[in-house]
């Protein structure tokens, strides 16, 4: 019963034919290892013919989807059970079709029962399924084993080896019998990472090969199941004065079968290692275009052939050392973990590779129609963007859901305390920043802050005359933008690596300045080299640390003058090389608490534990919000408006009965004489209905000022509320750092070392009260006519 392909399976089940019954042992044994939840459970039957096994699921408290790609087994199956409750019958082809009607909360069960070996891409559809487990879930495979079935039905059964290919890699794997069936109780998907592995010690003095990098339709590579035990590369040594492009090709056929063209073969990168002490070359060749289908051609070397998912590399298990670096090669990040080489990149430029699944369109759409009904991409151009720039190939580490997670930031670089140095922004937030842009076709447009989808977004929108100049000040950024701008890119992203803070390369700059720039990372200063290279009347957009709080403002250079002409919120990774900046802080009661002077320094804190130790002063301001109210504005004027200003964070695992601030959260806040006053909102209406919950401004303060500065903090806020809180964003020009004061026009005026940001808010032309004896940071003062 080798079937390969629908129609004989259609006409297996539309002549009446079946499988083998479900048994009794079969029923016990799912009935010991994979009971229905008390409240419930959701299985998945794959591969389920005419329904045997997904009816017996519902009967016993499934709520079950049944998937099956043969017509005819689906509608039997609907006819044989059409009494049966709580059963989706779905057609669908698990190896090929897009997963949509499959439940997006995934399952508590998954079976495949006398499916798994007609699989084609196990290995993928295994992984694929694993990750549709729902927390504690289980994935049974029921399957014949080859031991006890005839060598003619060898196809339908596994073998030892295949079965300990399935199970690897899997937290808990359980293995029973039932009569003559071999069951395999999994949970615990991916659990194990994916291991370099070398071949046995060759006798050659050195070593030189190349190998094949291929991938389907659907972005999906091909690798080998060798018969030592590891995932493989085609490939191969070359052969007397063969070019590496051509022996990359002739492997290619002679393993698997398919045809390629050393035309579509590009030599990417030269890896040069040692195996067991023998030196290796190995070039790695990016095939983009071939024909035919995969077949294992030597049985002595591979046993099988699959196309797996990007994503799913990091655990695949044992992967031959140089066919790992091969495919880190051409998508920097996919395989965390690898041991050292010295890679070479070479210049070649080959055309971009297509290839996507259709879950990937559907969930771009999806993502893109979520970020326009928000609002956040008016445009024509930067909505036809998001519906066509491929945002999961800059992403190949993670999985299509989390890719188009319209409102999720991916990280895709952590520096060694763990912290996030390279992300793809939300989508909402880089459809705001392009459309903040305000790009016109053919403009020229520097990022700094490398990635590679953002600036094909950009490209998108600039179109086939214009550019992008993108840097980084990280190599390895720079590296991947480069290789993925390369596989599915326009061709209109030219990547650079240098600290963005001093610009780009003059070389890059075209005459007259770019037409508009973007920054993708938190800046608490605007490097004059943005504006120094940005045309007359281009756009700036970025976000700028004002206090602690970060905004996405949108600048229009006028001479020497930046305007802003729009805020966001937002967030961003943080700055690196000279940008870079750690915000004085002073930590209290042993870490429970930490004052963050942002924008100024840490002087007046003397007494400040000492008085924490006092009573805590509240006062209601009468100002309040219902559920979902913007207060943003409230930050940032009060970091702007008020001397002193600074930021009173709570530990995120320590107690925070003394301030009631929330663990890992901060409060506004200014500090006296040995006397500290911060803002906090206090829940002071429950209703079930989140729209009848009102929250109302406290003021909080300890020591000998605590009625000074609450006064102080009060008038803030009745200020915001007054004037501020329908206008939301203030007026705010950015001035040359050697600016003399008389040329400043009335406003509050924050000083840093590359510029003067002057505000000007709604309402804020009456003197507010300092407190006693303020200890105002030299960088901030006020303006006033």
């Amino acid at each position: 019963m080798g079937y390969t392909a629908r129609e004989e399976w259609h006409q297996h089940y539309a002549d009446g034919h079946g499988f083998r019954p479900l048994g009794d042992a079969e029923r016990a044994l799912l009935a010991e290892h994979t009971p229905a939840p008390d409240s419930g459970g959701r299985a998945l039957d794959v591969g389920c013919g005419t329904g045997e096994l997904a009816a017996h699921l519902a009967r016993i408290g499934y709520a079950v989807d049944a998937v099956d790609y043969a017509d005819s087994a689906i509608d039997r199956a609907q006819v044989e059970h059409q009494n049966t409750d709580g059963v989706r019958w779905l057609r669908l082809d698990i190896d090929h079709d897009d997963p949509a009607d499959l439940h997006p909360d995934g399952y508590d069960l998954i079976t495949l029962r006398l499916a798994y070996p007609f699989l084609r891409d196990r290995t993928r559809v295994l992984h694929s399924l694993g990750e549709r487990l729902r927390e504690g879930g289980a994935l049974v495979v029921i399957t014949p084993t080859a031991d006890r079935t005839p060598a003619e039905r060898r196809d339908i059964a596994l073998d030892e080896e295949e079965i300990a290919l399935l199970t690897a890699g899997w937290k808990q794997t359980t293995r029973h019998e039932a009569e003559g069936l071999a069951v395999l109780v999994l949970r615990g998907p991916c659990a194990a990472d994916t291991t370099a592995a070398e071949r046995p010690p060759t006798t050659g003095h050195a070593l030189t090969g190349a190998l094949a990098v291929v991938t389907d339709g659907a972005g999906r590579v091909l690798l080998g199941r060798s018969t030592r035990g590891m995932w493989e590369l085609p490939g191969g040594k070359t052969t007397g004065p063969e070019d590496f492009a051509s022996a990359a090709v002739r492997e290619l056929a002679e393993e698997t079968g398919l045809t390629a063209s050393p035309s579509d073969a590009y030599v990417v990168t030269m890896l040069a290692d040692d195996s067991h002490g023998t030196p290796r070359l190995t070039a790695v060749v990016r095939i983009t275009a071939w024909s035919g289908t995969p077949t294992v051609h030597e049985p002595k070397l591979f046993e099988r052939w699959e196309f797996h998912d990007l994503h799913g590399l990091a655990c695949v298990g044992d992967l031959f050392t140089p066919a790992a670096q091969a495919l880190s090669a051409i998508w920097p990040g996919v395989i965390p973990g690898l041991p050292p080489v010295h890679a070479y990149p070479l210049a070649t430029v080959h055309p971009p590779v297509p290839g996507e699944p259709a879950e990937a369109v559907r969930r771009r759409q999806a993502m893109a129609e979520a970020v326009i009904e928000a609002g956040w991409a008016p445009s024509t151009a930067v909505r036809q963007a998001l519906r066509t720039v491929p945002r999961h190939r800059f992403a190949p580490e993670k999985n299509l859901p989390t890719a188009y997670d319209d409102d999720l930031a991916v990280v895709t670089r952590r520096d060694e305390t763990g912290r996030a140095t390279s992300s793809v922004s939300a989508a909402w937030l880089q459809a705001d920043m392009l459309e903040s842009l305000a790009l016109q076709p053919g403009a020229v447009v520097h990022e700094a802050g490398s990635g590679g989808y953002n600036a094909e977004l950009v490209a998108s929108v600039v179109g086939p005359a214009g550019q992008v100049i993108t840097g980084d000040i990280d190599p390895y950024v720079v590296h991947r933008t480069r290789r993925l701008t390369a596989e599915a890119g326009s061709g209109r992203v030219h990547a650079y690596q240098g600290d963005a803070a001093l610009g780009a390369p003059a070389h890059l700059v075209p005459r007259g300045g770019f037409d508009a720039a973007v920054i993708t990372y938190n800046v608490w200063d605007i490097a004059p080299p943005w504006r120094e290279q940005l045309a007359e009347g281009g756009r700036l957009v970025l976000p700028l640390e004002i206090g602690g709080y970060t905004r996405a403002i949108a600048f229009e250079r006028r001479g020497d003058l930046l305007h802003a002409r729009k805020f966001t919120h937002c967030g961003f990774v943080p700055a690196q090389g000279s940008g870079a900046r750690t915000a004085p802080a002073v930590d209290l009661l042993d870490g429970a608490l930490r004052l963050r002077f942002e924008d100024g320094d840490p002087r007046g804190v003397e007494g400040l534990e000492e008085a924490l130790g006092g009573p805590r002063h509240e006062t209601a301001t009468g100002v309040t919000m219902k559920s979902g109210s913007y207060f943003g504005s409230l930050h940032l004027y009060a970091a702007t408006t008020l001397p002193g200003f600074c930021r009173l964070a709570a530990h995120p695992e320590r107690d925070s009965a003394l301030t009631r601030i929330a663990p890992g959260s901060d409060a506004p806040a200014i500090v006296g004489n040995a006397s500290l006053a911060y803002l906090i909102h206090v829940q002071t209406r429950h209703a079930t209905d989140p729209a009848d919950r009102t929250w109302e401004w406290y003021v909080h303060a300890f020591g000998s000022e605590a009625p000074q500065l609450t006064e102080h903090l009060l008038t803030t806020v009745h200020a915001w509320d007054h004037h501020v809180r329908d206008a939301a964003d203030p007026s705010l020009t950015v001035y040359p750092a050697d600016t003399p004061d008389h040329l400043l026009p009335p406003g509050t005026l924050l000083d840093k070392p590359a510029s003067r940001l002057l505000f000007q808010w709604s309402g804020h032309d009456a003197h507010i009260p300092s407190p006693a004896e303020p200890s105002e940071p030299a960088t901030a003062a006020d303006r006033r006519a």
